[in-house]
């Protein structure tokens, strides 16, 4: 498959209409406006989003929509093929053979791939998220060599670095902080995306202040999310940070979130994501 980058912000990259305020800019401008929005937060420390209230939300339109629901629905389907854990280290050219090799899924259109490829390789920034993208490439791969899968959790950590201190947390904390994501693959990430992005009817802006988009998450390449043994999705909510566990992490001294509260990235306070 022929991988092509898009220009940034061209009128092409998801044809959403509903950028005409920052899409206008030229791109120098617009460089300028997203610096002096990043330093004007810095130095207010105010709520994010008042830096943005004149950036417009990325909505899909209706064909667009459309094709998220029927990507979204095939990468369900690979996912309950592979089974959840691989799901999380799946290479987007494993995806394309198991689709076009099981008819019960079946091969994606040109069209759904178009599509996959514009989300993939559109600036984040256009949807208001400011992270730093850490895949550049759709077919950037894992090797399951490089990763250890964490017992009775399903997912996976990279071997050194994020699984000592995974190990180290577990140790000194104890058994009711458990692993809750670990490593993800583009394909992952695309999914959790895509999905997000769907339930809330195509509005991409709103999807990326919970998730990063493909290709801007670090667990591809170091992070992993941690909760309480129990807790369920409030593991993946502010209530997070009132709970015992989250407390004796900030005791440890060593631990720190990517996402704290008041980020410049655009991203809701995330207090179980483990910078690595």
């Amino acid at each position: 498959m022929n991988r092509r980058f898009f220009l940034k912000f061209s009128t092409t990259s998801l044809a959403l209409g509903s950028a005409q305020t920052i899409m206008a800019m030229p791109e120098q401008n617009l460089d300028t406006y997203i610096k002096d929005s990043l330093a004007l937060k810095a130095k207010t420390c105010e709520n994010f989003s008042l830096n943005f209230k004149e950036q417009k939300q990325i909505i899909a339109s209706v064909d667009e929509s459309a094709l998220l629901y029927s990507i979204s629905l095939k990468l369900k389907k690979v996912q309950r093929q592979v089974g959840y854990g691989n799901f999380n280290l799946i290479s987007f050219d494993q995806l394309l053979k198991i689709c076009k090799t099981k008819s019960s899924i079946g091969a994606f259109s040109k069209e759904e791939l178009n599509y996959i490829e514009r989300v993939f390789y559109t600036e984040a920034s256009l949807y208001g998220f400011y992270g730093q993208k850490v895949t550049f490439s759709l077919s950037d791969t894992i090797s399951q060599k490089d990763t250890f899968k964490i017992p009775y959790t399903g997912h996976y950590l990279y071997k050194g670095e994020p699984l000592a201190l995974y190990n180290r947390l577990k140790k000194e904390i104890g058994p009711s902080i458990i692993l809750t994501s670990g490593v993800r693959s583009v394909v992952k990430q695309l999914d959790l995306f895509l999905y997000k992005t769907a339930k809330l009817k195509g509005d991409f802006s709103t999807a990326s202040n919970s998730l990063a988009p493909a290709g801007y998450s670090f667990h591809g390449i170091s992070d992993f999310d941690v909760g309480k043994v129990g807790y369920g999705y409030k593991n993946f909510t502010s209530a997070f940070a009132g709970t015992k566990e989250y407390k004796n992490l900030q005791k440890l001294g060593y631990i720190d979130i990517r996402y704290p509260k008041n980020n410049p990235f655009g991203v809701r306070f995330e207090p179980w994501h483990i910078k690595v």
